[in-house]
């Protein structure tokens, strides 16, 4: 099977669990249910479940157990995403190539989505007969840690913080490190305690392998939120720029920017070589995330 086969056969999964998993439009409150869907699904690059995936293949995980907690992954991230829109945070009227859901609802209907795509992430998790009750509370601690004040939600804390302010390097690191690279870590993750149990060693290669790629994701976004246009990116393009955010762009230029997502994918490719060819899905996404144009 080729890497973009096996990309189609994964998201193909990811879309029917995420189906599974979200209330239907028909259920009250229709509204809730149907802006839920609206924004989970038919969309997205779906990067966290296609790193959760290619962990498993690594441990052995079963099909039924890594549907589940892709489809968790991907209703934490689509719920921030939802919350990141709205006018509170970074004010946008465009995501995956359709309108926001404060745009396309209202801003109590979207407040009211995240919140219910990130409780509905943990019933996902646990509602898994795949999963045994030891990997589904190791999965739920992952999850919730990756997303809370230490992780996604204080990353994007800090970010709201940092507008207009001249960030070190180390400090825009800490940040992307929190709010982009704690779900991208969780994912491989996840993925991998979804089957036999990794020892230390494996589960830190694992996380150098999450960290490069994580912090390579947010210098690639960063890039092209300069060099791409809206229609491309399926956002606002330039936004960040326009709204005073420190970016790898905005502090260390855009040709350095592409030298260090470039030394980012090599770090990955390293962290991997302990598994060798089992880890190959791996590596083909690092090399997807440096190379995606959108």
């Amino acid at each position: 099977m080729t890497f973009e086969e096996w990309m189609r056969s994964v998201l193909a999964r990811v879309e029917t669990a995420l189906e599974h998993y979200l209330p239907g439009p028909d259920t009250a409150p229709a509204q809730l249910h149907e802006a839920m869907r609206y924004a989970a699904l038919g969309g997205g690059k779906r990067v966290r479940p296609l790193l959760c995936h290619a962990a498993g293949e690594l441990t052995g995980a079963g099909a039924k157990a890594l549907e589940a907690a892709s489809a968790a992954l991907e209703m934490i991230h689509v719920y921030s995403l939802v919350h990141d829109d709205m006018p509170c945070m970074d004010d946008d009227e465009l995501r995956r190539g359709k309108p926001t859901v404060h745009v396309k609802y209202d801003e109590p209907t979207a407040l009211l989505v995240g919140d219910a795509l990130q409780s509905q992430a943990f019933v996902a998790l646990t509602d898994s007969a795949a999963l045994a009750p030891a990997a589904q509370a190791a999965l739920v601690r992952e999850l919730a840690l990756a997303s809370g004040s230490i992780g996604m939600a204080g990353g994007q804390a800090i970010d709201l913080a940092s507008v207009g302010l001249a960030l070190t390097r180390p400090q825009l690191e800490t940040m992307h490190r929190m709010k982009t690279g704690a779900l991208l870590r969780a994912a491989v993750r996840m993925g991998a305690l979804a089957g036999e149990a990794p020892g230390d060693e494996a589960l830190r290669s694992l996380d150098a392998y999450s960290a490069a790629v994580g912090l390579a994701f947010q210098v690639v976004d960063d890039i092209l939120d300069v060099t791409t246009d809206s229609a491309t990116l399926g956002k606002t393009a330039g936004k960040d720029a326009k709204d005073g955010k420190p970016t790898y762009v905005s502090i260390i230029g855009l040709d350095a920017s592409r030298a260090l997502a470039a030394q980012l994918r090599s770090e990955a490719h390293e962290a991997l070589v302990p598994f060798g060819a089992r880890a190959q899905r791996l590596a083909e996404l690092a090399d997807l995330v440096v190379n995606r144009v959108s």
